[in-house]
């Protein structure tokens, strides 16, 4: 999952060596970084600062996000969280060509990567869409909420609407993530979405002075087809992340009852 001198895992180096530039986005646990915490907690106790009437809106990543983000990626410990090779912080010229494939119209469909932003257009977090395989349809999903957006349902109503876009738009057939094994929220949000435990990687990932389990989880296009729904009832509506506008039919998380059966 972590491809030679990249800042975050990436589900290629598992995979049959490449002899192109490494894609320095292919994330296994970037997904981690926003959710990252050892403590036990229930579906209550994660939505514990309500927001009443917020948006926030997915839109294609600038250039102008990674400069805002790479002041996140300099705590050391969420970075060895969710990124198996890298240990040192990188400065924002370094950020800005890592993630330089991700704001790149010439990637193709390799990668899809999202800006979350709130009503006054400020960045939020990252969500996206990784190793993108139109033969084998599936891709690596990945999810980063800025600190101070954390646990206020944000991440899990982003991720959904990302499962929608994979499935609904891109037609792929399946999604994978990965985790490190102490990392219990992203092990919790993932089984909310309807994701399954695949494999473990046996002591994969070294932090902290010691290795941790590397699990992989994945999600078939049916089985989020019909999680979908339950899902939806147990959001609040008083807080939506959404592609455009609120309006917009069918892309809004958590959707309205009628397009609770994905099309």
């Amino acid at each position: 999952m972590v491809a030679e001198k990249t800042l975050f895992p990436t589900l290629q180096s598992y995979a049959v060596p490449r002899k192109t530039k490494p894609c320095y986005n292919c994330f296994a646990g970037f997904f981690i970084l926003g959710l990252h915490g050892r403590k036990e907690t229930s579906w209550e106790e994660r939505e514990i600062r309500p927001m009443s009437g917020c948006l926030f809106t997915l839109r294609p990543l600038e250039k102008a996000d990674i400069a805002v983000a790479s002041c996140w990626f300099q705590d050391v410990a969420d970075l060895a969280c969710f990124d198996r090779s890298a240990r040192a912080p990188l400065n924002s010229a370094a950020t800005e060509q890592a993630w330089e494939a991700a704001v790149d119209a010439a990637g193709g469909m390799r990668q899809c990567w999202f800006a979350i932003a709130a009503d006054g257009g400020e960045l939020a977090g990252i969500a996206g869409l990784e190793a993108i395989s139109p033969v084998n349809r599936d891709a690596v999903i990945a999810l980063f909420i800025g600190k101070e957006r954390r646990r206020q349902g944000i991440g899990i109503r982003s991720m959904a609407l990302v499962l929608d876009f994979a499935f609904r738009q891109l037609g792929l057939n399946r999604v994978t993530s990965y985790y490190r094994e102490d990392n219990t929220r992203t092990r919790n949000l993932t089984e909310q979405l309807g994701f399954e435990t695949e494999g473990r990687m046996r002591r994969a990932w070294f932090a902290e002075g010691q290795c941790f389990d590397m699990v992989a989880v994945g999600i078939l296009r049916e089985e989020w087809d019909a999680h979908r729904e339950g899902l939806a009832r147990k959001l609040k509506a008083d807080l939506a992340v959404c592609f455009g506008s609120e309006e917009t039919p069918g892309w809004v998380w958590p959707p309205c009852p009628s397009t609770y059966t994905a099309g």
